[in-house]
């Protein structure tokens, strides 16, 4: 005999069931979606502040910088001053710029970022060449001269690996070559100090300027293969020809890969930003020297070039038309200014050559 009862009764449970998957499917839903919308709002905000910290600092007044830190703290402008104060304010803005130091950054924005890193590299070359400089040259007075303590301390700081995030962090190693430069820069303001010594000598810079000059040559080479160019290789011995005949030289195709053009492009820009700064403290430090040498006309064609390398970029992205073709090619035009550039560093060593 049929249980109706229990058939009646089971008619509501059996409706039932359908609601109960309808609200799951709902949840579910809405749940996908609330998670789709979080996600996209992380997206637009990373790329947001990405693109915040990709903008380059500006440019800053040198002399009135050093200026108003010996004011700040109460010490003497002496000869010296001036470029280790631009020095440090070269190396600490890599810290404090916007978003800080990113090249070690292990999370979204930062590491996905790949130009303000360039950009942080190139500025790192040139400073870890000054301090190379200062350590080596100018602040001994000849080759058989102790070199001071905290600059060598401050040397091997700035050459710590660049993209290390802890255990040390690349920031805190930088600071404290920072650091050290600082307490460098009070014994040479100070005048009962007799143990901090600068010494602006011609052969000094022309020493620094060596580098300087083989940097610049690098970027132009680099920054000129980005349209991919047959160049000799002048690692290879030169064999001697027999008579009549011309000797053979290999040929080899330099490009830059498509994906490091922009790294390059912008690490050509970090060294023209802060060598131009470094040179216009040289100008002050150096001022008696290059007057004599008649030579203050060449520091300042060359730190013309490198400004002029610093205007926006208004592309969203690195262009790399051919030389002649219809779109840009930024890398050339780049290449332009550091050639210029490096062209009037060739002559400048040669007036301080020159008796």
């Amino acid at each position: 005999m049929l249980d109706w009862k229990n058939r009646a009764g089971s008619a509501p449970e059996r409706a039932a069931e359908p609601k109960s998957d309808t609200r799951s499917y709902l949840g579910g839903l809405f749940f996908s979606r609330a998670l789709a919308t979080l996600i996209a709002l992380y997206l637009l905000v990373t790329i947001g502040v990405g693109w915040y910290w990709s903008q380059e600092p500006a440019l800053f007044p040198v002399q009135q910088n050093a200026q108003a830190a010996a004011e700040k703290d109460g010490r003497q402008m002496v000869v010296g001053y001036t470029t280790v104060e631009t020095l440090k304010t070269v190396a600490g803005t890599l810290l404090t710029k916007q978003g800080g130091y990113i090249s070690n950054d292990r999370f979204p924005p930062g590491l996905w970022m790949d130009n303000m890193p360039s950009w942080e590299y190139g500025v790192l070359v040139q400073v870890r060449d000054l301090s190379r400089a200062l350590r080596k040259d100018f602040a001994r007075s000849q080759s058989q001269s102790a070199e001071d303590a905290d600059l060598a301390k401050a040397e091997p700081r700035f050459n710590f690996d660049n993209r290390s995030w802890v255990l040390p962090s690349s920031e805190s190693e930088y600071q404290e070559g920072i650091n050290s430069l600082s307490r460098y820069q009070a014994r040479l303001s100070d005048p009962s100090q007799k143990s901090a010594l600068f010494y602006a000598r011609a052969d000094n810079l022309n020493n620094w300027l060596g580098d300087v000059g083989t940097r610049l040559g690098s970027l132009s080479q680099r920054l000129s293969a980005s349209v991919g160019r047959v160049k000799l290789n002048t690692s290879l011995k030169t064999e001697v020809p027999a008579p009549g005949q011309v000797p053979q030289v290999d040929e080899e195709v330099v490009e830059t890969p498509w994906l490091q053009i922009d790294n390059v492009f912008y690490e050509a820009r970090g060294q023209a930003w802060a060598l131009s700064h470094l040179l216009r403290a040289i100008e002050v430090d150096f001022a008696d020297v290059l007057a004599k040498k008649n030579a203050t006309v060449s520091v300042r064609q060359i730190i013309r070039e490198l400004e002029a390398s610093q205007e926006p970029v208004w592309s969203p992205m690195i262009l790399n038309g051919s030389g002649f073709g219809v779109l840009a090619n930024h890398s050339l035009v780049m290449a332009n200014y550091i050639s210029r550039a490096n062209a009037a560093v060739i002559d400048l060593r040669q007036l301080l050559n020159q008796g």
